[in-house]
């Protein structure tokens, strides 16, 4: 118990052993260390992409997608507006270069400024494609992102990871590891039963 009053950790990970076959931690852990190696929380330190398109930042909805991602509880480690350049693009949007509808990607995604988002927390690649919405906004439930606010499928408002895969590849593309904050949200422990 005398361990416990420390409340923040800042990045620092302790190394965790095995022996025989099962997790050793070291006594000096606290809790909010120990929610690093508790396997029921493997997933809280998740991280995905979200990028508001320039029809989202040209529509002032920058604020609002904020919100609908602080309210579910994610953890915002880096934020920045940038003009995204037709090389970041074309790495981007590698598997979608063939199409036809690719050159208008490109016009409308250097069209104006791209906000480009990292969000952390328990699943947040599957709840962040959820709570988007569908591709095609005709296809999005109303309380989606695309379902409330995209008019059409090539305007669609936002971006975000569609596999924990993807969103490490789109957060090493778009953000050096020095734009993104390592934090301790004062209210986690009451988001995640340790």
């Amino acid at each position: 118990m005398a361990l416990f009053p420390r409340c923040l950790l800042h990045g620092v990970i302790f190394p965790v052993k095995k022996m025989n076959g099962l997790r050793v931690i070291p006594k000096s852990t606290t809790i909010h260390e120990y929610a690093r190696y508790n396997s029921n929380s493997a997933g809280i330190r998740e991280r995905t992409l979200i990028a508001v398109k320039p029809d989202g930042v040209q529509r002032r909805l920058i604020g609002q997608i904020i919100q609908r991602f602080e309210i579910r509880g994610f953890q915002l480690v880096g934020l920045k507006m940038l003009q995204v350049s037709d090389e970041l693009l074309s790495q981007h949007y590698m598997s979608l270069c063939k199409k036809s509808f690719y050159p208008s990607l490109l016009h409308y995604m250097t069209s104006g400024p791209v906000v480009a988002m990292v969000w952390e927390g328990n699943n947040v690649v599957r709840s962040s494609r959820m709570l988007v919405g569908n591709t095609n906004p005709a296809e999005a439930p109303p309380g989606t992102i695309r379902g409330d606010f995209c008019i059409h499928i090539s305007r669609n408002v936002i971006h975000a990871s569609d596999s924990i895969e993807m969103a490490q590849k789109e957060i090493a593309l778009w953000f050096q590891s020095s734009e993104l904050i390592e934090w301790e949200c004062c209210d986690h422990g009451n988001f995640y039963q340790l």
